[in-house]
């Protein structure tokens, strides 16, 4: 059985992309430097919504340190160095280190 949260989850996430591909255009794409803020976190926590326990800590950790490594091949990419390159992931991933989410 389904929680009614997965589908919660799914929509806002739909609602934080659709507007990000709708804003996309080619001469855009290879200078674009700011990430949209929570997609990956919020993509993490709806896909181990459904599991409970130890195994939705282990996935929801794995998640955000794919998420953060991700992130931080784009801040290279992009060379973004030194403190600015700390928020650029931070932004990024969608976390801000006061609500512990991805600790969970």
């Amino acid at each position: 059985m389904k929680s009614p949260f997965a589908g919660i989850a799914a929509s806002l996430l739909c609602l934080i992309v659709a507007p990000v591909f709708a804003q996309t255009t080619p001469s855009a794409a290879p200078t674009a430097t700011v990430p949209v803020p929570a997609t990956k976190r919020v993509t993490c926590l709806a896909t181990t919504q459904s599991l409970k326990g130890q195994d939705k800590r282990d996935q929801l950790q794995l998640c955000m340190a794919q998420a953060r490594f991700d992130c931080l091949k784009q801040a290279i990419d992009q060379k973004v160095v030194g403190e600015p390159r700390k928020a650029f992931i931070k932004t990024c991933v969608g976390t801000d280190g006061a609500d512990g989410a991805e600790q969970q």
